[in-house]
Formats: structure tokens, C-alpha cells, sequence
């Protein structure tokens, strides 16, 4: 599937969030149904991230953090889908009703980004935000190929770095990382 330079209009990840130039503005990438006030904070992004480390991964580890995300946006009836990365491969992936394969696209997208950055796409963002600028106007990165929007967290083991992602894309861009917490949060305990 060919993209074009800018992403398709009817998906609300597509614009970024420095504001209107080039989204509506009843885009919800750029107000957050939960409020730009209650965003996490950079500081807060970087705690989550600390606190957020498995003692190991594994596929069965994939598996069951990839059944709890769905139950979670079942339960919510989010229309979205779900990646599970490891090691440059797709252990888990699920598309609930409501989804679009533009979906899979954008956790691509995320994905990349917390592989290059091994920090969460959200908090990549948040940090070119905080120096006023944009991740799209100054990574020097295809905003076809990567996407500092929410929703893609790294998974961080313990002596050993970051070595996946677990993803999520199809609400406002602050609700897919705070769905992709919550569900780390419960599988882990913390």
C-alpha cells in the first residue's frame, strides 16, 4: 500500500499536535478527550518507563500482555489494534471491531520509534514539544515511516535494555499510551 505524504484525514492519529496547520481542528490527536492538562508530563513519562521493566520476556509473555490489552479495549469497546514486537518480530497482533488497516500502519509508525529511540513514542514527542518545536518539523525523520504519536511503549527488560515494543493505535493519542499503561501496570503488578 502506497502512502501519501501526509496521512489520510479521517484518522484521528494523523495530525500532529503543535496545532491546526495542517489537521481540523476537531481532530482528537490534537485535543485529548481527557484534556492537555491531564497529559503526563515528560518527567512522568520517564518514571513510567523506569518503573515499567519486565524481569524477562518471553512469547507466552507476549501472548498473555497482548489477551489482557484486548479484554482492556473490549471492555472499553475501543476500536483498536494491537502490536507486540520483539527482536524485530511480530509476536502478538489483534484488530478489534471499529479498527482500520490504517491502524496497522500507525503502529508501525510508533513502533520505529520507540526502536530508535528506545523510549515510548508519547514521551519522544512530548520531549520535542517541551523544546517547542515538533517531532514531524525537527527529527529530520520520514513522518511516513515514523510517528512520535502515543501509543507505543518499549519493553524494557531488566539488565538488558530495551528489546521490543507493545503498541496500540485507534483512540487520541494520550488514551493509547495510557491504555498501553494500564495494561503494563497490571501485568506486572505495579
Amino acid at each position: 500500500m502506497s502512502q501519501q505524504r501526509n496521512a489520510p484525514k479521517s484518522n484521528p492519529e494523523n495530525a500532529p499536535k503543535s496545532g491546526p496547520r495542517n489537521a481540523p481542528k476537531s481532530n482528537p490527536e490534537n485535543a485529548p478527550k481527557s484534556g492537555p492538562q491531564n497529559a503526563p508530563s515528560v518527567a512522568e513519562l520517564e518514571a513510567q518507563e523506569r518503573r515499567l521493566v519486565f524481569p524477562r520476556f518471553t512469547h507466552d509473555d507476549a501472548w498473555a500482555l497482548g489477551s489482557l490489552l484486548v479484554e482492556l479495549a473490549r471492555e472499553r469497546r475501543a476500536p483498536v489494534a494491537i502490536g507486540i514486537h520483539h527482536a524485530g518480530r511480530q509476536l502478538f497482533h489483534a484488530a478489534l471491531p471499529g479498527s482500520t488497516p490504517d491502524n496497522d500502519v500507525w503502529i508501525d509508525r510508533k513502533r520505529r520509534v520507540v526502536e530508535r529511540y528506545g523510549a515510548s513514542s508519547y514521551l519522544v514527542g512530548s520531549r520535542f514539544r517541551a523544546k517547542g518545536t515538533t517531532f514531524e518539523e525537527s527529527s529530520r525523520l520520514d513522518p511516513d515511516v515514523y510517528a512520535a504519536h502515543g501509543g507505543s511503549f518499549p519493553v524494557g527488560v531488566e539488565n538488558a535494555g530495551v528489546i521490543g515494543s507493545v503498541t496500540v493505535s485507534g483512540l487520541p493519542q494520550v488514551e493509547d499510551h495510557r491504555l498501553v499503561v494500564e495494561a503494563l501496570e497490571r501485568f506486572l503488578n505495579v
